[in-house]
Parts: C-alpha cells; structure tokens; sequence
C-alpha cells in the first residue's frame, strides 16, 4: 500500500514527539508505590521522646475507654454502621495498641515557637538523640521526621542551623539516616526556598557521606503563593521541581492558608470552599507525579472542659459536660477525615491523642464500607484486562486497575483491612504484595501460558 510520507520526512515530527512524551514520563511517572501513611502527629520539638508514639497510644486507648467504652457507643456517636461496629472497634484497639501513631512530625516552627538560640539549639540535639534511641529500642514510629522553621529573610539562617544541628547529630549517632525521614518546610512564598532548601541537603549529604538525595523534603502548602506564581500560574509543580527530586509530599495547611485569605478564625476549618479548592488545585497539579497529598488537622480538640481538681472529683453534671465536649469533637474530627478520604486525601494531620481513635474510625470505617462493591470491581476488572492481554488485544487502562489495587493496599497498610479480605478480590499475597497492576496482569498472562 503507498503512502504519502516517507520515514525521513516523519523524523523531525517524532523526534520532537518523543522528546517530549519523555519529558512527561519524567514529570508525571505515577503514583509512588510507597506507603502512605494516613495521618502525620505534630508535636513540639522541646516536648518530643524516643517513645513518643507509644505514649500517645496510651492516651488515645485511655480517652476510647473513657468516653466510648462499648462498641455500640462508639459507633452510635460518630453514625458508623451497625454491621460493622464490632470489627471496627475491635480493630481500632488493636491499631492503637499495636502501631498508634504512623507518622511523627517533631516541630520547630508553630508548636515550638521562636526562643532563645541556646534553647533551640539544645533542643535540636537532644531530639535527634532520642529519635535514634527511638530506632535502636524499636519504638520510633514507621515515618518520622522535622519541620523547620520557614525560609524567610527573618528565619531562614535559624532554620538552616536548627536542621544542620538535628541531622548531623542523628546521623553520626546512627550513621544514617532512620527509615522514611523527611524534612517539611512551611509556608512557603517562592520556589527558591525549595531550590535553597535542596541545595543545603546537597552539602550535608556530601559532607556527611550520604547518598545523594537521601534526605527527602515535604511541602507545607498554606499561602496563595504556593498555589499560583505572581503571573498567574500553578505553582504546585514548579515547587516540587525546585527540590531537584527531594520533594515527597505535600501537606496542605488549613489554618495559615484561610488566615492568608482573609477568612476569619470563627469560619476558618477544613471544609471551608476556599481549602476545597486550594486543595483540588494540588490534585490537579500534582496526579500523577508521585508527590504524596496531605490534608490538614481539626483544630477543636477532644478535651473536656473541667478537669477534677487533685483529690477531687467531678460533679455529674460536669462528667456528662466532658462527655458531650468530647463526643461532639470526636464527630467534627470524623466527618472531617471523611471529607478529606471521599475527596481523595488519604492522610491528614493529628494534633491530639484523643483525635486518633477517630482518625482510625474514620479511616477504617471508609474502607471497609466500600469492602466488598471494590473486591467484585477489581476482580472483575482483572479478569477482563488479563483476558484482553491473553488474545492480544490492546489494554490501556491500566491506571483504573491500579487505583481499584491501590484501594486494597492502603487498607492493608493501615489495618482497616485484613489480607484474607483483600484476597476477597481474587487477589494472591504475592500479587498484594508487588503492588502493581500491570505485575499482576503479566504474571497471570506467563501463568496460562506455562
């Protein structure tokens, strides 16, 4: 058959083609396999120990049987479903007792505050000591890491000698670096604080014999710059690529975000349209490149408001007042995290112990909801795609597969969900654990074939 152009004349036209589908490859390279954890805890840097995590584990489990002792209760205060009451407690116990805190954020900035030098200084130390204490008696959370002072003119040589003193002193201890570290920087104004942050993680990793962009970076998205440029642009992508292939994650922050906005404090909380829409321009930038998202934290805390005086105790009237203050906190803080999960943020910020029974409730309940419709949808949607590859047909949603798997592996990380229950999906451990649609797909295709 003649055509009308010849392979010289198309090589200019694919050339340019296939350098710039490569450019999108390096851009947008797909989810990260990674694990995500559902929440992040701040903590102030002055008050942080080795065992934090587990102390606040305690708390968490103390405020559960103080204020929700039964199932049902539990269920009844926060509108979970009847059939699921039991698993879902059961199971939030034993995450709190088991794992309670996934990820830790030791913090120099608003939950430490601005002191004196020598104060600081120490204080850096000594947390970098106890996270490697941490690790070495097991009890250091699966993700931990800092969040330094923002990179203003009026800051940035306080934050810069805050994370030297904190990473030096962590990584001649352990020589390296914990599993999963990362280093958020706050309220960011321009690219050049991410490009300067990356450019300072370049020389500690020389000077301290690390491999090259080891140490990772998280984004705190809280001001109008960080979402467009002064021209009008989208600034999500350009911050990411200012961290020269550090940045890992990008948390938005609610309160400092509306305060930029203008939004009084009496109306400034999660739900709000103007952090639904700061926070859909994060998805839309960031899909497909890898960056982890991360809503923010309920600010109304469980706590009820009188507390016994030593040797006293609490009238009934003021019991039922606590009870009802922390029954009203715990919903706010669950149909918050549902709000971020059913808008496809799947970790947030916790601030307060008495906030993870709830955070987990909320989570878990998400999955296990969607349970069993998502196990018939994948296993059919694998069925068909391996069908297509066994007769030669061409399959090109790949990335609907992957979200359906990614669906079951983010239940199993947390424990919302068990393995058998994933396996409901026609699902193997192997395939769960390679975590990749497409393995799963040439695996079962090299299958019938042998």
């Amino acid at each position: 058959m003649k055509t009308s152009l010849d392979p010289k004349s198309l090589r200019p036209v694919l050339s340019a083609l296939k350098k710039a589908n490569a450019e999108t490859l390096r851009l947008y390279p797909g989810e990260s396999a990674a694990r995500q954890p559902v929440h992040t805890v701040y903590g102030g840097a002055h008050l942080y120990k080795a065992d934090s995590g587990h102390k606040l584990g305690q708390l968490a489990l103390k405020a559960l049987h103080q204020f929700a002792p039964e199932p049902a209760g539990f269920a009844e205060v926060l509108g979970i479903p009847s059939p699921l009451v039991r698993t879902l407690y059961d199971r939030v116990v034993e995450k709190l007792s088991r794992e309670p805190v996934e990820d830790f954020r030791i913090d120099f900035e608003d939950g430490y505050g601005n002191r004196p030098d020598e104060e600081e200084d120490h204080h850096a130390v000594l947390a970098a000591e106890e996270v490697v204490k941490g690790l070495r008696e097991s009890v250091l959370t699966p993700f931990v890491g800092i969040r330094i002072k923002p990179f203003s003119n009026e800051l940035h040589a306080r934050s810069c000698r805050t994370l030297d003193l904190f990473v030096t002193t962590m990584v001649k201890l352990l020589k390296g670096l914990p599993p999963n570290f990362v280093v958020t920087i706050p309220k960011l104004g321009n690219p050049e604080q991410v490009a300067a942050l990356s450019r300072m993680l370049d020389l500690l990793e020389r000077r301290l014999k690390l491999p090259r962009a080891s140490l990772k970076v998280e984004l705190m998205i809280e001001t109008p710059q960080s979402i467009f440029t002064p021209s009008g642009e989208a600034a999500l992508l350009g911050l990411v690529e200012a961290g020269a292939g550090r940045v890992t994650g990008a948390h938005f922050g609610t309160y400092d975000y509306t305060a930029s906005c203008s939004i009084t404090a009496a109306h400034q909380h999660m739900l709000h349209p103007c952090c639904d829409f700061a926070k859909h321009m994060m998805q839309v930038n960031l899909a497909g490149t890898g960056v982890f998202l991360s809503d923010g934290a309920t600010n109304v805390m469980p706590v009820g408001p009188h507390r016994a005086a030593p040797g006293g105790t609490l009238t009934s009237e003021e019991v039922h007042e606590n009870v009802v203050a922390v029954h009203r906190a715990w919903k706010l803080h669950f149909d918050h995290i549902r709000h971020s999960l059913s808008t496809g943020y799947y970790q947030g910020w916790d601030l307060h112990p008495a906030q993870l029974p709830t955070r987990y409730a909320a989570v878990y309940s998400f999955f296990l909801e969607g349970l069993h419709p998502a196990s018939a949808r994948l296993k059919n949607f694998i069925e068909k795609a391996a069908q297509a590859t066994l007769v030669g047909d061409v399959f090109d949603d790949a990335a609907t597969g992957q979200g359906l798997l990614n669906y079951f592996i983010r239940g199993l990380n947390c424990g919302a969900i068990t393995e058998d229950e994933a396996k409901g999906a026609g699902l193997t451990r192997e395939e769960l654990q390679g975590r990749s649609f497409l393995k799963i797909l040439e695996g079962r295709k090299k299958h019938k074939k042998d």
